[in-house]
């Protein structure tokens, strides 16, 4: 028998990591969410869950928008917005990624443990590499974490860090997300996504002469 553990244990050991029925219920307007009336026990084991509750958010999913769509990254940012001016949290102001196939890709109704910070030792590193040791999450995933953990507990999450995600677009590259924040102070803030240029053949140096 596949082991689980009950909501109620959860929240007692993840706190303010814990994101389930009862905190959705909580932001659901503020997110404009749907809660599902039936949740399923968490499959993760109860030690397993105390080894992660300092690192890791335990999050359930919620797939559907009150609108009656399905949650996914487009969906997120036509609720949330880009701009900052008006509203925040809001996604960062761009459109490339709007005809992109990941963009429609609908969150899954399940519990999630996704990590709060980064690993070190994975900065600067070439994510295909670190995709052979690593499951990345979803884009949505990702987005769907940011905007309610920022709305249940008023802080950011990888507020100067991108996090590499799963997805690729029609190109093969991958998809990073995060970084709520710019140091610099050039850009706005908001949610951003990007993508991961590959070397392809369009790739290529010419020289000049003065």
């Amino acid at each position: 028998m596949e082991r689980t553990t009950s909501i109620k244990e959860a929240k007692q050991i993840f706190g303010n990591n814990f994101i389930g029925p009862d905190e959705l219920v909580h932001i659901a307007d503020q997110m404009g969410i749907k809660v599902p009336s039936e949740i399923p026990r968490i499959p993760y084991d109860l030690e397993d869950l105390k080894n992660k509750k300092s690192e890791y958010i335990l999050i359930f999913g919620a797939s559907q928008m009150e609108s009656g769509e399905r949650l996914t990254l487009r969906t997120l940012r036509n609720y949330f917005g880009i701009n900052p001016d008006i509203s925040e949290p809001c996604f960062y102001n761009q459109d490339w990624y709007l005809k992109e196939k990941f963009v429609e890709e609908p969150l899954e109704s399940a519990w999630f443990l996704i990590r709060k910070n980064v690993f070190q030792e994975s900065r600067a590193k070439d994510p295909e590499e670190i995709s052979k040791n690593c499951i990345f999450p979803t884009a949505v995933l990702c987005a769907y974490s940011f905007f309610t953990y920022w709305l249940l507990n008023g802080e950011a999450l990888w507020q100067h860090d991108f996090i590499w995600c799963r997805n690729k677009d029609h190109n093969g590259d991958r998809i990073y997300v995060g970084k709520y924040y710019d140091t610099e102070g050039i850009n706005k803030n908001g949610f951003s996504i990007h993508r991961h240029l590959s070397l392809r053949n369009c790739y290529a140096v010419i020289d000049f002469y003065n």
